[in-house]
């Protein structure tokens, strides 16, 4: 009777030791997927919001009136940031959107200022910006 015991017993616990290790195995995989699907979407938004406000940019540089309809996306961008992203995202998310804004109202730039501003890289309004999203989906990656 023993012996019998013993063997259900270690069966019980051989049986509970695979489904513990394959429900383990399913589980790691599954967060890998979400995470991965996560970063891809941040990603996504990340370069939209970059392509969106260089764009802004350049054309607040060189004009004194703001398409509506541009800011409006822009803004809509950073909302969406505010669902999935850091804090430290956001802030400097806002901090390039009201760069722009304040760059409107400045007298405009010639070609040469241009020029001028691209040789000595005084201006990249999108550099700490970058620099923030991609430490955030660093900090993604699955372990």
């Amino acid at each position: 009777m023993n012996t019998a015991i013993a063997a259900l017993a270690g069966s019980a616990i051989g049986s509970l030791t695979t489904f513990t290790s394959a429900w383990l195995t399913q589980y790691r995989q599954d967060r890998a997927n979400r995470l991965s699907g996560e970063k891809a979407r941040r990603q996504e938004l990340y370069k939209q919001f970059i392509d969106e406000t260089s764009k802004l940019y350049a054309d607040a540089l060189v004009h004194d009136h703001a398409e509506v309809s541009a800011l409006v996306s822009v803004f809509a961008l950073v909302s969406q940031m505010r669902i999935v992203s850091s804090s430290a995202v956001i802030e400097k998310a806002e901090a390039v959107v009201l760069l722009i804004l304040n760059t409107y109202p400045v007298p405009n730039k010639t070609f040469s200022d241009l020029r001028d501003l691209l040789r000595s890289h005084a201006v990249n309004p999108l550099r700490e910006f970058s620099e923030e999203c991609r430490a955030e989906l660093q900090a993604l990656n699955p372990r």
